[in-house]
């Protein structure tokens, strides 16, 4: 009986590189699939494309493609990426003229186009789906606007004979999804194999997560060689039901736990999770052990796509600056304490632009706050960071420089000072009429 073998070669884009490898040396995969994208990445990307119209991809696509494009050719082994980001046209170029200077005749690459559409954000009637804004208010600092594609153009260029598919916006189970919809023949009305597609691509999309990465906890939940983690395969069926896997001999783990654990993740309504493909419901998936390392899951349903795709914009918020300084031995608490106080006394007089500032005392309150973390002996070590946020970049380096001046103006024996200052690209959500995106193929060949 026909499986598809599907694996997941990134989770985020600064994700490892060699488990990739790995996947298609010792994986026995049809599908190399690397999700890279993050909600904001693609407005950080537009910036560099705006500096340089041949950049806007990732700055990871030349290293990952250069170690698995020989080897992938040599076991027909299909690859689909998001790495585009802002420019997928661009990235598919550079995997070409990447693939010639490697010696690879006839590789076929696909990029996957038409997710932009800021010129149709500063201009349509939008609404901000987080604060039921109108989109507009933000027109004057939008870098970014892109929609969320699903699976029909990857299917589409899957049968126009493409190698490398790599897209922009692409909604993550949709790079898992298209595979199957185009070997199996899926109908676009089929949809419980769509949505158990969907759930599929679910558990794959964070790679390492589903084999022991995020999972393990000294114990309470021990996950062998976590240095050396395997990343996930899934061994799909033309019903849809996937066994969950990783390569033999690799480190971490595939249990019912780190799936369910997946499942579950970044999951508002699992009645209605929401793709452009379909509406899958994920109440009636079970996930059930089938021997060491292989977990079976079945049960994904779904019903009819979204008319609307979910739009993200980027746009330029503010600047954040930063500054830290470290304070060791007796006393330490309360001399980081007082530095702290120094520098809130001193951006009250140098900087009444900010328009937040948090203190972290690192180690002690800096993740749950005074109300939940609690000392049992005085800390022998503690780091001070401030952040503050402020509208101009001259504004936020204030943060830094009132920090880093504690070196001969705060209280003794403070070192370790760093700072610094970051522009904040903030996203909004919004959604567009369906018809109103038109994706697109460019197809070009080594």
């Amino acid at each position: 009986m026909k499986r598809v073998r599907l694996g997941a070669g990134a989770g985020y884009g600064g994700d490892r590189i060699d488990p990739a490898l790995e996947l298609v040396t010792d994986g026995d995969i049809d599908y190399l699939i690397y999700e890279c994208l993050a909600e904001r990445t693609i407005a950080l990307h537009q910036q560099e494309k705006l500096a340089d119209p041949s950049r806007g991809y990732s700055p990871a696509l030349e290293r990952r493609m250069r170690e698995v494009l020989r080897p992938a050719q040599e076991r027909g082994i299909r690859i689909i990426t998001n790495m585009g980001a802002a420019n997928p046209q661009a990235a598919a170029e550079k995997v070409v003229g990447l693939a010639a200077g490697l010696g690879l005749k006839g590789i076929t690459v696909a990029a996957v186009i038409g997710d932009d559409v800021l010129d149709w954000a500063k201009t349509g009637p939008g609404v901000v789906l987080e604060t039921g804004e109108s989109l507009s208010d933000y027109t004057g600092r939008m870098v970014s606007a892109n929609a969320y594609l699903g699976a029909g153009p990857l299917v589409e260029a899957l049968q126009r004979g493409a190698q490398v598919i790599i897209t922009g916006r692409v909604a993550d189970p949709a790079l898992f999804l298209a595979p199957l919809v185009h070997e199996y023949s899926w109908g676009w009305d089929d949809y419980d194999r769509l949505g158990q597609g969907t759930v599929v691509g679910h558990l794959l999309e964070c790679a390492g997560q589903v084999t022991g990465g995020y999972f393990a906890d000294p114990g309470y939940k021990e996950v062998p060689r976590l240095w050396d983690l395997g990343f996930p395969i899934a061994e799909v069926a033309e019903g849809g039901a996937a066994v969950i896997t990783k390569p033999p001999g690799s480190g971490g783990l595939v249990t019912p736990g780190t799936c369910k654990e997946q499942l579950l993740y970044e999951i508002h309504d699992p009645s209605a999770y929401l793709t452009p493909d379909v509406v899958a419901d994920f109440t009636r998936v079970s996930i059930s052990g089938d021997g060491q390392d292989r977990v079976v899951v079945r049960g994904g349903r779904g019903r009819e796509r979204p008319s609307s795709l979910k739009v993200s914009v980027g746009y330029r918020d503010s600047f954040v600056g930063e500054g830290e300084i470290g304070y060791a031995g007796p006393g330490a608490l309360e001399r980081a304490k007082l530095a702290a106080e120094v520098v809130r006394k001193r951006l009250e007089k140098t900087a009444p632009q900010l328009t937040e500032v948090r203190y972290d005392l690192v180690g002690i309150n800096s993740l749950h706050g005074p109300w939940l973390s609690r000392l049992e002996t005085p800390p022998y070590e503690v780091r001070l960071r401030v952040a503050g946020r402020a509208p101009t970049r001259d504004a936020a380096a204030r943060v830094g420089e009132e920090v880093e001046s504690l070196w001969t103006n705060g209280p003794a024996g403070g070192g370790g000072a760093t700072r610094g200052v970051r522009e904040v690209v903030g996203i909004v959500s919004t959604t567009i009429p369906r018809q109103s995106v038109s994706p697109r193929l460019v197809m070009m060949s080594s």
